[in-house]
């Protein structure tokens, strides 16, 4: 007779006392019947289905049925091959590279499977052991991203690859989520702050992963947070605390709320656009993830969070951090540098040597990567493209050539029309050196199409308030400068073809239908 876990077999004798057929419990227990009518007959010789009688305890099952005789061992397919197993493995052979050179060099001809179950049985694989780190309320927060496919941005209609940003309160488990589109460091630094005045207060240390935007260099004792989440670590009083590399158990709470956004919000969900998913992740964070009976702390995180944590967190610092980047930058010959494909000026003795420039939400500085010493302050352009020049960042000889290509430009516009000399005016007036070369083009455009159409476009131009070398060339292409302007009175035109008799010399009425 075969021996069973003693749980099952005492559900198998209380099963037959409530007279289920054997049939019924082979197929409720997944036993076979032929097991399952011995253990009936041997209950029904002891007694036990009596429902008076206790049912048999382990000690008594051991005593009658004794230990099932083991199976036959199978010898391994491997087993003749131990010593040279065991002498890889030494040598750091992984297991795939040991059953490869067994089937080369030895003539295996077992599987991978055969071999995995070999090395698993001669050296056992220690099993993992972690320390459960507790913290105080407000000493730390975790942070990292997480892929939840694809989202819709709004502003291009397009589907976009979007990341999940969760901060997770270590002490309370207190969560800030929010969906972005990309992981670089303006964006890494407006979600650290919008996680802390979420929370209106800051913990002491922060814990990152290795990502470029919060390490500038990964290392196991000494790593190097880059300059911008540095400068805002100092802004806010926290401490940058990043975990070893390749080790994702090191920030286990921000990883299992990662999880826990993607798997019991983004998943089997639709949404418009990422704009409308934020608002209902904000939401959802607050009246769901927020109130649930956590699995460690078995307090709700929010309640937990409001009663001990928040007033443990560092006061918020009143002015918000706006630092968005730290870059090295060269020099171009032009002397101005590119960020964001937008150019922006520095003195002429620079050309060659990088500069330290700080990118602001709304300027843009540079410094002497040196000395630290400040150069130029920009306004941040809008968009991709803009150039921002100050004069004086040019060699003395080359601002009068410029001056001088200025003044040249002016009278061949005065040349051409008023409405060509307003827009070169207009453009000339706000940073001459970026718009010369637009000034220019559009004076070298008289050549191809005459003085007489780029006047009429750009008499357009400024009807349209849009006075850009783009814009006006683009009139001259749609041919619309032949069209007239809204507020001109304009007059039906006369055809060489226009009859110069009435249309009542060719047709004469008919006399019948005058009587009539």
């Amino acid at each position: 007779m075969e021996r069973l876990a003693m749980d099952r077999i005492r559900d198998v004798i209380h099963r037959l006392r409530l007279g289920d057929s054997e049939r019924r419990i082979a197929r409720d227990t997944g036993l076979s019947r032929g097991v399952v009518r011995k253990y009936h007959q041997w209950a029904k010789k002891q007694g036990y289905l009596d429902a008076s009688r206790p049912l048999p305890d382990e000690p008594a099952l051991y005593e009658v049925l004794g230990e099932s005789p083991s199976p036959p061992a199978q010898q391994s397919s491997v087993e003749p091959f131990a010593e040279v197993v065991k002498d890889l493995l030494d040598q750091g052979c992984q297991m795939t590279a040991i059953c490869a050179r067994l089937q080369q060099d030895h003539g295996f001809t077992g599987s991978y499977s055969a071999v995995r179950r070999f090395v698993h049985r001669i050296r056992p694989k220690e099993p993992d052991v972690t320390v459960r780190v507790s913290t105080a309320p407000g000493e730390e927060a975790q942070v990292d991203f997480g892929s939840v496919g694809m989202l819709r941005d709004p502003q291009s209609g397009e589907m976009r690859a979007a990341y999940v940003f969760v901060a997770t309160l270590s002490y309370s488990r207190h969560q800030y989520a929010e969906l972005v589109f990309d992981q670089k460091s303006p964006t890494w630094i407006a979600l650290h702050r919008h996680a802390f005045e979420s929370w209106e207060g800051v913990p002491k240390r922060v814990v990152p992963d290795n990502l470029k935007a919060a390490v500038r260099k990964a290392a196991l004792y000494d790593p190097i947070p880059s300059k911008a989440y540095r400068s805002m670590a100092v802004h806010y009083g926290f401490a940058i605390s990043p975990t070893r590399p390749h080790t994702p158990q090191h920030k286990g709470k921000v990883e299992n709320g990662v999880k826990y956004v993607k798997n019991n919000f983004m998943a089997g969900q639709e949404f418009t656009d990422i704009n409308v998913a934020n608002q209902r992740l904000k939401v959802w964070v607050r009246e769901t993830a927020g109130r649930r009976i956590h699995g460690t702390t078995r307090e709700q995180p929010l309640a937990r969070f409001e009663r001990k944590e928040k007033a443990a967190l560092r006061p918020l610092n009143k002015a918000p951090f706006e630092l968005c980047e730290i870059r090295l930058a060269k020099v171009h010959k032009d002397c101005h540098i590119q960020v964001y494909n937008s150019r922006y000026s520095v003195p002429w003795k620079f050309v060659a040597e990088k500069v330290e420039v700080h990118i602001y939400q709304k300027t843009v500085q540079i410094f002497d990567n040196d000395n630290h010493e400040l150069l130029a302050t920009h306004l941040r352009a809008e968009r991709e493209g803009t150039t921002r020049t100050i004069m004086e960042h040019y060699p003395e000889e080359l601002c009068q050539y410029l001056l001088l290509r200025d003044s040249v430009c002016q009278k061949k516009a005065r040349d051409v029309g008023p409405a060509t000399t307003q827009v070169v005016e207009f453009l000339l007036a706000d940073h001459p050196v970026d718009h010369l070369r637009q000034v220019q083009g559009l004076l070298k455009l008289t050549q191809s199409v005459g003085p007489e159409r780029v006047e009429a476009a750009c008499k357009r131009a400024l009807h349209y308030e849009n006075v850009h070398y783009r814009s006006i060339k683009e009139i001259l292409n749609k041919a619309l400068d032949r069209d007239p302007l809204p507020d001109e009175e304009t007059k039906p035109p006369v055809s060489e073809h226009t009859f110069a008799r009435s249309a009542d010399e060719f047709f004469p009425p008919d006399p019948e239908e005058e009587e009539r």
